[in-house]
């Protein structure tokens, strides 16, 4: 059974940075697509950027061309880097596997808080 530990949330000020990272135990993430969702108060869980095995990217529309998903197979270490955050990022940032087996199998990590205030 995986576990998944985000950290690298906090307090940031509009145009800050930020590097969230995901890290695995008790299973090796390297044969998972792995991403990154998020979550605002009021809000539904909204995808924010997926990585795949071969390290191909996708991401939401509202982060496109500020953040990248990365990963480091040798560490079981998924990352997120937020460049020029908004204060519409501020949410709950949650890292997830995806299952080959499917959506019922995927396992998520606690999630982490990010805030954009000035």
């Amino acid at each position: 059974q995986v576990q998944l530990v985000e950290s690298g949330g906090g307090l940031v000020q509009p145009g800050g940075s930020l590097r969230l990272s995901c890290a695995a135990s008790g299973s090796r993430i390297s044969d998972n697509d792995m991403g990154w969702y998020r979550q605002a108060p009021g809000k539904e869980r909204e995808l924010v950027a997926t990585i795949t095995v071969g390290s191909n990217t996708h991401y939401g529309d509202s982060v496109k061309g500020r953040f990248a998903i990365s990963r480091d197979n040798a560490k079981n270490t998924v990352y997120l880097q937020m460049n020029s955050l908004k204060l519409d990022d501020t949410a709950v940032y949650y890292c997830k596997r995806f299952s080959p087996l499917g959506p019922t199998h995927d396992s998520w990590g606690q999630g982490t808080q990010v805030t954009v205030s000035s």
